[in-house]
């Protein structure tokens, strides 16, 4: 089943989670990240497809890549850190309630938050 989101966005995405409950030990800052090698061996994914998820999680600041050595998580979302954004988790649990009254489910309302996300970055550029 295709999920309208790019491949390596699947990626950031499932990284991004793993971080933000890294209170409960699954990324915690100092964990590396399997090798684009591994990645591929497992997943049967094009290399160059985890190289740009490794590279646009280097952006966002949550990977420093080690050469010779591996990709390290720099920094994660800990449950003290999302506490601190209680005002905008209930604008997007708002948000969320009015995407699925318009009739989204699960993959529209994250390819549509992936798509926004990405365009709005780009502007930032």
């Amino acid at each position: 089943m295709r999920s309208g989101v790019a491949p390596y966005l699947q990626i950031v995405g499932q990284v991004r989670q793993a971080g933000a409950v890294g209170a409960v030990g699954l990324l915690v800052e100092g964990d590396q990240l399997p090798t684009v090698k591994e990645v591929v061996a497992k997943v049967a994914i094009n290399p160059n497809t985890v190289s740009k998820a490794y590279r646009e999680l280097e952006h966002l600041g949550l990977v420093a890549a080690k050469p010779g050595v591996g990709t390290f998580i720099t920094r994660s979302l800990g449950q003290a850190s999302l506490a601190d954004h209680g005002p905008l988790q209930d604008e997007l649990r708002a948000w969320l309630g009015k995407a699925r009254s318009a009739g989204l489910t699960g993959p529209g309302i994250e390819a549509m938050f992936q798509n926004t996300y990405r365009e709005s970055t780009e502007e930032e550029k």
